[in-house]
């Protein structure tokens, strides 16, 4: 948001609180400056949740990364005077944004072959789904990215990537999703991704709906 400082009244230095819906007055560190009036992204919207699936997803495997891979990110790191993990999680959401995909190694280097997919079911429990996704060969997989939407025919993107099945072994891997209407159908589809920033080919669309 843009801020200005204020250097005389616009109603009284100690102003304080929003005009108009458009304007906040406030005080930071003793100092009156106003600012434009932000809303705040609704943390419940879909791009919104498929931001946070893919921070989690990244999250949870550094602590796994090995100590070459982790020093891969020092150097980029260093030019923002940020710690590697942070560095590791901006660059990759950066991609993310740009509808690229994520990889442990900088830069990414997108030369490695995605998992070979098989046996995508989605089950209808008591509010609930329960998505199934088998990788039958590994190759240089990380990941499935999951898309959702209540719509049949939906095109998978970024903004309606709902979450992201860590996928590292030739196994089942399954989801529970429970952010769900009874009644109401879900439409599925999926695509594996390399550690190294490629992405499969998508999977066929696979529906339930939930019941009470």
């Amino acid at each position: 948001s843009t801020m200005a400082t204020v250097s005389g009244p616009l109603f009284s230095l100690g102003a304080s609180g929003t005009v108009g819906g458009s304007i906040v007055f406030a005080t930071w560190k003793g100092r009156p400056y106003v600012r434009r009036h932000a809303i705040p992204s609704n943390p419940k919207s879909v791009s919104q949740l498929s931001v946070r699936a893919m921070m989690r997803f990244l999250s949870q495997f550094w602590t796994s990364l090995s100590v070459s891979e982790k020093a891969d990110w020092e150097t980029r790191a260093a030019v923002t005077n940020i710690s590697p993990f942070n560095a590791y999680i901006a660059y990759n959401m950066d991609r993310w944004g740009r509808e690229e995909y994520p990889s442990q190694q900088d830069p990414a280097t997108e030369t490695g072959t995605p998992g070979t997919l098989t046996t995508e079911t989605a089950t209808a429990g008591v509010r609930s789904i329960t998505i199934s996704d088998t990788v039958s060969v590994l190759a240089d997989n990380w990941g499935i990215l999951l898309y959702r939407s209540v719509t049949t025919g939906f095109t998978p993107s970024r903004n309606n990537m709902y979450h992201v099945m860590p996928a590292v072994s030739a196994a089942t891997f399954t989801f529970l999703d429970t952010a769900v209407i009874v009644g109401t159908p879900y439409y599925y589809r999926g695509r594996a991704i390399t550690d190294d920033g490629v992405a499969g080919a998508l999977w066929a669309e696979i529906t339930a709906t939930p019941t009470a």
